[in-house]
């Protein structure tokens, strides 16, 4: 397996096109994600945890009653990589679906 690397600024500057919704703050992706109530923002996790799960990579999250906040960075690399803008997309597709269906 190759190692993990860092994206470069470009790089992700170049990502946040495939992504949109998605700023860098405190040098990592984040989003917030607001819910019509408190249960499709906690369902929104639970699907969110088991995508995480499958791709063996795990967010920073805070969630108060409809808003649930991501933060992604990847520990190993040091920063954003690739997965975190993987996670991203996986994670804007879980919420289209929940969008869709309030």
């Amino acid at each position: 397996m190759s190692p993990i690397t860092r994206l470069s600024e470009s790089e992700i500057t170049a990502s946040l096109t495939e992504i949109p919704g998605w700023t860098i703050e405190d040098a990592k992706l984040y989003r917030q994600f607001i819910f019509p109530r408190f249960i499709e923002a906690f369902g929104f996790m639970a699907s969110v945890a088991t995508v995480c799960e499958k791709q063996d990579h795990h967010p920073e999250w805070f969630n108060v009653y409809n808003k649930v906040q991501i933060s992604l960075t990847t520990h190993e690399a040091g920063g954003i990589s690739q997965r975190d803008i993987v996670l991203a997309q996986s994670i804007d597709d879980i919420y289209e679906g929940f969008a869709k269906s309030s």
